[in-house]
């Protein structure tokens, strides 16, 4: 048992999925935190919540964090008397940049400070992403920069999903620029537009794509454009998020390597040079919010 005020405090990044070509493999962790604050108390649960979904989410043990700690929880064998947990939220809700998330790898992050670190990386991987069905956003912001993500289904049907994931550094250079509008978008309703089924030649240029990716990432940012070209998802999602695929046209016929980030609305830019301010005055205008970021580093977590 976890002695009455114990706590931990979580800072947890946002994070983009997909960037461009990599339909549920690629994330990215961006610098825009979350933090989430687990208090120890004698009994019962309190749950409060400030900022982005205040007044939205659940205050109860529906809330996200609060099922994500009690899975970090369970997985390392420990259990509370009572939780407290304060939720501080900065990343937009259902917007595309991994709020979900983020909020299932700061309960179970919690739960592991909580317990003394007694999970590994891939066991945090696995327990937040298993909350979403697959691991790029939640990997992305366990491990920091980059990630190539996959799942491992079992054949036998019966045994659960292994999720995993590796991260990759990203150019020093290379930083991000998000395109926020003001309305949601249901990632379950964006994905009913993608089709069953995919031509030979889609699938090609995507495999080719997120190779290039990967080294653009790392090495050669000069490639950026390119590496997030992209058949699979984003050409089918346009017509449900026509602002958002208005705003990745201009930018990328600009030369600039924009995509639409997860399943958005919001859309993400990746660059070495700032977007020039009459380009932003321009979205800005046009009723989106612009949010400079630098790629961000893992999950941060520490007792007080």
């Amino acid at each position: 048992m976890i002695p009455v005020g114990s706590a931990v405090r979580v800072k947890v990044p946002a994070s983009s999925a997909n960037l461009g070509p990599g339909f549920d493999t690629l994330g990215l962790a961006l610098g825009l935190y979350d933090v989430v604050e687990v208090h120890v108390v004698d009994s019962g649960l309190e749950v409060k919540i400030h900022g982005e979904g205040e007044g939205e989410l659940p205050l109860d043990e529906r809330h996200l964090v609060v099922r994500a700690i009690r899975s970090g929880l369970a997985a390392a064998g420990v259990e509370v008397p009572g939780l407290k947990v304060v939720c501080h939220n900065v990343i937009p809700q259902s917007r595309g940049l991994g709020s979900s998330a983020a909020a299932a790898v700061a309960g179970v992050a919690a739960a592991n400070g909580l317990a003394g670190g007694v999970l590994s990386e891939s066991e945090v991987v696995q327990l937040a992403s298993a909350f979403e069905g697959h691991p790029d956003n939640a990997a992305a912001s366990v491990l920091g920069d980059a990630v190539v993500s996959w799942t491992d289904i079992p054949v036998d049907g019966e045994t659960d999903p292994q999720y995993r994931a590796v991260r990759i550094p990203v150019h020093e250079s290379i930083h991000a620029t998000a395109l926020v509008p003001g309305f949601k978008a249901s990632t379950e309703a964006v994905r009913r537009v993608l089709p069953s089924d995919v031509t030979h030649i889609d699938a090609r240029f995507n495999v080719s794509r997120v190779a290039v990716m990967t080294v653009a990432l790392q090495h050669h940012p000069e490639l950026l454009w390119e590496g997030t070209r992209d058949r699979l998802h984003q050409p089918y999602r346009a017509d449900v998020l026509p602002v958002t695929a208005e705003w990745v046209n201009r930018l990328r016929n600009r030369g600039y390597a924009a995509f639409l980030s997860g399943a958005g609305p919001t859309a993400l830019v990746l660059s070495t040079e700032p977007i020039p301010e009459e380009i932003v005055e321009e979205v800005r205008a046009a009723g989106l919010q612009v949010m400079k970021l630098p790629i961000a580093g893992p999950v941060e977590v520490e007792s007080f």
